[in-house]
């Protein structure tokens, strides 16, 4: 991104990508803008265990350097969390178990947002 900081959209659709990338499930983006008022861009995705879920903290984190952004929350991933929360402001990233994600249903509550399923890019999909 050499310096330039992307708008939301470009932001949610990489952190998307990567997470996707990384083997992430179910990667989601939704434009809450309308509904949210506080901020643009939800991006879910679930991931396979804890150690995936810690796998994926760090993914995010280094997407978030690679864009240039900032994190608005400083947290980490213990053995038994099932949800990562982070906000970047414009862009909230919920990285969360099957379970957690089954029982908060956050594309239901958010039901009326736009949204787009991210797939792992080419590129990354052959080398598996």
């Amino acid at each position: 991104m050499a310096g330039i900081v992307p708008n939301s959209g470009e932001a949610a659709t990489a952190l998307a990508a990567a997470l996707a990338d990384h083997k992430g499930g179910d990667v989601v983006v939704l434009d809450v803008a309308v509904q949210a008022g506080w901020t643009d861009r939800f991006v879910i995705a679930t991931a396979t265990s804890s150690t995936h879920l810690r796998g994926l903290a760090r993914c995010v984190d280094e997407e978030i350097v690679r864009l240039g952004l900032q994190r608005l929350n400083r947290g980490s991933v213990a053995d038994d969390d099932e949800w990562l929360l982070v906000d970047l402001g414009s862009v909230i990233v919920h990285v969360m178990t099957e379970r957690a994600r089954s029982f908060y249903e956050l594309e239901k509550l958010w039901f009326q947002s736009p949204s787009a399923r991210v797939k792992p890019t080419a590129k990354k999909e052959a080398a598996r």
